[in-house]
């Protein structure tokens, strides 16, 4: 049902803001046209939280070690507040190149495992090994013994079809007229004949 999740940032500069996430966070990314850039994350998980005035949602980034980070952040010239020790983690917030914020924290609470999205049920295509071609039958063949292409299954029983082809094939030599045969035969023997006298 549920194969991902797809979140998005508000920024003043999207541009600056992609290159921090390109270059700073080191996320891969697609291209879906006209520069939109679409950043792979780790598994993610989602929460519900209560709230009587607010429908807003937030986005948080999750790390193994939220002190490393911001250190190495700091380096790189990056605000980052200093990290704070929740009851379910230690979080920072982190000021994009936009001006806007976004927290990244190292959970301490339980986590679910990630989803396994099974594999797509498009189907997929199946690929015949190539077959020799198959040599035309002989041209007197009447169109009801004609074998079918190998793809479709003949119906007809093979000592059927066999039978039948064999039946229409032309013999080897063409048979002669039975009175083009009698008058070779009587032509040898007034040969024969002439020969004796």
């Amino acid at each position: 049902m549920i194969i991902g999740a797809h979140a998005i940032v508000y920024s003043k500069d999207s541009e600056a803001d992609r290159r921090f996430f390109q270059d700073v966070l080191g996320l891969k990314h697609v291209d879906a046209g006209n520069g939109w850039l679409i950043f792979g994350l780790p598994p993610a998980e989602v929460a519900v939280h209560p709230s009587k005035t607010s429908v807003a949602h937030e986005l948080y980034l999750m790390t193994e070690d939220v002190t490393a980070l911001v250190a190495t952040l700091k380096k790189r010239g990056i605000l980052c507040t200093p990290p704070v020790d929740q009851r379910w983690g230690v979080i920072t917030q982190v000021t994009l190149p936009s001006g806007g914020k976004i927290s990244i924290y190292e959970p301490r609470h339980t986590r679910p495992d990630p989803v396994v999205v099974p594999a797509s049920k498009k189907p997929v295509p199946i690929v015949k090994p190539t077959e020799p071609a198959a040599a035309p039958p002989p041209k007197s063949l009447s169109k009801a013994v004609v074998a079918k292409p190998a793809a479709a299954k003949s119906h007809a029983p093979k000592a059927a079809v066999k039978a039948a082809a064999k039946k229409a094939a032309p013999s080897k030599a063409p048979a002669k007229p039975a009175n083009v045969e009698k008058s070779a035969k009587a032509e040898k023997s007034a040969k024969k004949r002439a020969k004796i006298r």
